[in-house]
């Protein structure tokens, strides 16, 4: 019976000439790979931390290199935590190979993920430069989007004022009421004890108002909403009925390959303010001679954002919210029912009635953003269809303009275009697979570090394991080795030819494959006589 299966070797048995580690790992191992680009970078020119010692530093530290490989080693393959990693450089033979058997602990392996913020930001943008180099991004169609990931962050150190203030109107009212209860007591003339309260609840309450009148003066104190005491740059976020405590990760994507072009996050629980700072971002990728349009979803609608873009000559796609939409649904007229005259700057309602400009203004920052039209009370009383257009206690129909109007209403005609509204179909497309990708294939649904600076470095870090395992499954591991030694030399560009002709064949590959697939399905679902 013994022959029937394989038999391994004698654990015990001493192998006179053992293999290298080196012959575990294959050719087409993607920690050669990792291995040949971490080789190439500079890392005192991007400013790790411990990359410029000499001799005279004391103990030898670990290179900046070896610490950078195991992240991406880690990240690549779902292993996140420093402890984790620490494991592999111990049992895993693929990291063995890579860390050339040293055993960094999992103290130094966490430090490095939070001292280096700045240069992880900046790892990140040497490899979508070398991306941009390779022609591999565009820059003519980009899509940008935020999607929210959770902090390392607990709610129950959150603070926030509505709460706190909720609490305290409570908490006083308990103590008013035990006040009273302690009041009817005394004034009895025969003490019973089920009638006096323990004395320890007043204290007790006492302590609990103390607590959060000293969480209110914080909030009041630092000018906010809310704080966390956990990661005091994490905010709580809502969507779809949910909240967590995240950040707002934003990311740009090239239409070509899908490669992420900039990344950034924010505190900011919506897109509106985000538009203009990730176009400007995707810009310095691509640079000011590529004619880019950039795409975003409605949420990024904001009127200033848009003039900001157009300021800088950079052409944005963003869809309007139809916010009037409520109000017709209940039979109520919209701001889109009121004429403009530009001529003699008024508007005209449905009923014919001319709503002229006042002398109130809404004035920020010393400019003048708002002004507002409006018809007498008299001539709105009197209309038959009040009841469409104000509410019973209004005494009349005001309509508001701002500087901007004509931009946006030139914007406006600009999305109701065949070819925007193409665009606006393929963002999806283009921006929702990295995240698809990022939150569900590769699990980095959240942070692990806290604070904002911290975090920018950890995102980062993502985006450039998405990034690096995106060009590995396009051009593959041989062709990437082939593509670091061509840096290494200086021959960028001999390799820029073979990596379109790999690219242009993979895909009539996979335009061959796709093709005898649907002619398979087409003949399984009709039976041919």
């Amino acid at each position: 019976m013994s022959n029937i299966y394989k038999e391994g070797e004698n654990r015990k048995q001493q192998i006179f000439f053992p293999p290298s580690i080196d012959e575990y790992v294959s050719e087409n191992n993607s920690v050669r790979a990792i291995e040949d680009y971490v080789e190439l970078l500079d890392m005192v020119e991007l400013g790790f931390t411990k990359s410029a010692l000499n001799s005279s530093d004391g103990q030898p530290a670990y290179h900046p290199k070896l610490l950078l490989k195991i992240y991406i080693y880690g990240y690549l393959n779902k292993i996140r935590s420093s402890r984790k990693l620490e494991q592999e450089t111990k049992r895993n033979i693929e990291m063995i190979w890579l860390c050339a058997n040293l055993k960094p602990s999992n103290k130094t392996i966490s430090n490095f993920r939070k001292e280096n913020s700045k240069a992880l930001k900046r790892v990140f943008r040497e490899f979508v430069l070398l991306c941009k180099e390779l022609e591999l991004i565009t820059g003519k169609l980009v899509a940008i989007d935020g999607a929210f990931m959770k902090a390392n962050a607990s709610k129950n150190q959150l603070i926030t004022k509505k709460t706190v203030l909720k609490d305290l109107e409570k908490i006083d009212e308990k103590i008013e009421a035990y006040l009273e209860t302690m009041a009817f007591t005394d004034s009895q003339e025969k003490k019973e004890k089920n009638l006096t309260p323990p004395i320890n609840n007043l204290s007790k309450m006492k302590n609990r108002k103390a607590k959060l009148d000293k969480d209110l003066s914080l909030l009041e104190e630092m000018g906010v909403t809310q704080y966390n005491r956990t990661d005091p740059d994490a905010k709580l976020m809502r969507k779809y009925g949910y909240s967590q405590l995240s950040y707002n990760t934003q990311i740009s994507v090239d239409d070509t390959y899908k490669f992420i072009v900039a990344t950034e996050i924010t505190p900011c629980g919506n897109d509106m303010k985000e538009l203009h700072k990730m176009a400007k971002l995707t810009k310095e990728v691509v640079g000011d001679k590529v004619d880019t349009t950039i795409v975003a979803d409605a949420g990024y609608y904001s009127s200033n954002e848009i003039k900001k873009c157009q300021d800088d000559n950079m052409e944005v796609i963003v869809p309007v919210p139809n916010r009037g939409k409520v109000q017709k649904d209940k039979g109520f007229y919209s701001k889109d029912d009121f004429t403009y005259n530009k001529e003699s700057n008024h508007y005209i309602c449905p009923n014919q009635e001319i709503l002229t400009q006042k002398k109130s203004t809404t004035v920020r920052n010393n400019n003048i953003i708002k002004y507002y039209y409006r018809v007498g009370s008299k001539a709105c009383n009197a209309c038959p269809l009040r009841d469409k257009c104000i509410p019973k206690k209004t005494s009349y129909k005001t309509v508001t303009r701002t500087q901007l109007t004509e931009m946006v209403e030139a914007h406006v005609k600009k999305m109701q275009t065949y070819s925007s509204k193409k665009i606006i179909k393929q963002r999806g497309a283009i921006v929702e697979h990295p995240f698809g990708t990022i939150k569900q294939s590769l699990g980095w649904s959240h942070f692990l570090v806290r604070g904002y600076e911290k975090v920018a470095g950890e995102n980062a870090l993502i985006m450039f394991t998405y990034n690096f395992r995106r060009l590995l499954n396009l051009i593959g591991i041989v062709l990437f080795r082939k593509l670091m030694i061509a840096v290494k030399n200086g021959n960028i560009e001999d390799i820029k030819a073979e990596i379109a002709e790999y690219i242009a064949c993979f895909r009539l590959y996979l335009l061959y494959t796709f093709q005898i697939m649907n002619f398979r399905n087409f003949r399984r679902n009709n039976v041919i006589f």
